[in-house]
């Protein structure tokens, strides 16, 4: 046992007397001088000298040329490298955000059209008899006969043969006969009679039975009361014709988005129907009150229907480019904010492996850049991936945990014993506070 405890001793002395440390050694020739050891977690704790925390895991060497200069963190460049560390240089731009929005496809309500006589009647032939028929402006709809329509042309025709029987009579009598015949001419215009079957009464002289219904609007029946052989009674609404050359797109806007929507705006509009096809429209007007419930204002769109693509009722996707008016203003990228909840923090590149973190205000956001209010002026670089790796690797929640705390000396340089803070990591107070 002597024997075996002694060989142990001479191992020691010998393997001591060639400078074997495993820990220390196996890293110093390829980065250099350690000057000191870093909680792996990074809290503001470091040693001298080789440790492990309380979950066991080992401290981590800091070398010489890495440690933190003021209020900067570095990184070697070969970290940088595997970290995949990008940047991009803040810049002025108008920011735009798209506004999504649901809604439904909808008649224009200022296309719509009603066939309703101003005369009592009876439908004799009935030309349009289907619900959803597609009817042209003119096209027939039905023959209809009316006894005050008969009686009418005929007054209108007495009139205007005894005003040119009484052409070599007194002026005053020949005068009252032209009123006769413009009375009753009249009362046929007031019955929506067209002009042209007006003018072949006139050439014709022979009032007719039947009077044809024409539909006012190229169009389509959305809804049909008339069936061949009813009365109607005037006013009695026969045909409901809606032009479908355009639409309307009837949407619901959330409030905090409200502001960004206008009228003349253009849209883009999708729907299940169609994947991939995008229809081009614009907002035509705003409702004046909100929806209490869902606290959404609901505007109309104008769609417009060449192809006939669209139908109402059609469930539709609105996305509208919501610009933010006003000058170009400074903007980053939204990866390049680290938000902790109190305060959004991003990480300036100062070359060099060298970044130094700096609190920001931030204003509107677009889709992939917000405004910088303060703490960043154009052209600095920022770093906008890796830049929560970087935080790990290099301690910046120690850096970090200190800002808002009045400033204090830096802690001593290890190895020179426990630091309260990182070394190279001095409390610091951010912009603006």
């Amino acid at each position: 046992m002597k024997r075996l405890t002694l060989i142990a001793i001479l191992a020691l002395v010998v393997l001591g007397g060639f400078g074997w440390n495993a820990p220390v050694t196996a890293q110093q020739p390829s980065k250099g001088k350690i000057l000191y050891y870093r909680n792996a977690m990074g809290l503001p704790d470091t040693s001298p000298v080789p440790k492990k925390d309380q979950m066991g895991m080992d401290y981590i060497p800091v070398y010489e040329g890495e440690e933190p200069q003021g209020n900067q963190v570095s990184i070697s460049p070969e970290k940088v490298q595997k970290l995949g560390v990008r940047t991009e240089a803040a810049s002025r731009r108008t920011l735009t955000r798209p506004v999504r929005l649901v809604g439904t496809v909808q008649v224009d309500e200022r296309r719509l059209y009603t066939v309703a006589p101003r005369f009592e009647g009876w439908i004799r032939q009935l030309y349009v008899n289907a619900t959803g028929h597609t009817v042209k402006r003119g096209e027939p709809l039905m023959d209809v006969y009316s006894p005050e329509l008969v009686s009418a042309q005929q007054e209108y025709l007495i009139a205007l043969g005894g005003q040119r029987a009484l052409r070599e009579s007194d002026a005053q009598i020949q005068a009252g006969m032209e009123q006769l015949a413009e009375a009753a001419l009249q009362r046929l215009r007031n019955w929506e009679v067209p002009e042209d079957e007006l003018q072949r009464l006139r050439q014709e002289g022979q009032a007719r039975q039947l009077l044809t219904l024409r539909a006012p609007v190229t169009g389509v029946v959305l809804e049909k009361a008339a069936v061949q052989g009813m009365r109607f009674m005037p006013g009695e609404a026969l045909y409901r014709i809606a032009d479908l050359a355009s639409l309307w797109v009837l949407a619901d806007v959330f409030e905090q988005d409200l502001g960004l929507v206008h009228s003349g705006q253009k849209v883009n509009v999708t729907v299940n129907a169609y994947p991939g096809k995008v229809f081009s429209g614009k907002v035509d007007f705003i409702y004046p009150v909100m929806n209490p419930q869902t606290r959404t204002a609901r505007v109309h769109i104008d769609l417009p229907n060449p192809n006939g693509l669209l139908k109402p009722s059609m469930y539709a996707s609105v996305e509208l480019a919501a610009g933010q008016g006003g000058a170009p203003m400074v903007t980053i990228p939204t990866s390049a904010v680290i938000d902790s909840g109190a305060r959004q923090l991003v990480l300036i590149d100062k070359g060099e492996g060298r970044y130094e973190p700096r609190p920001v205000k931030l204003g509107v956001q677009g889709d992939d850049y917000v405004q910088v209010l303060e703490g960043v002026k154009a052209g600095e670089p920022v770093v906008v991936s890796a830049n929560f790796l970087i935080d790990a690797e290099s301690n910046l929640k120690a850096a970090l945990g200190s800002f808002g705390v009045p400033a204090a000396e830096p802690a001593p340089a290890p190895p020179g014993g426990h630091a309260g803070h990182g070394a190279g990591s001095p409390t610091m107070m951010p912009k603006g506070q």
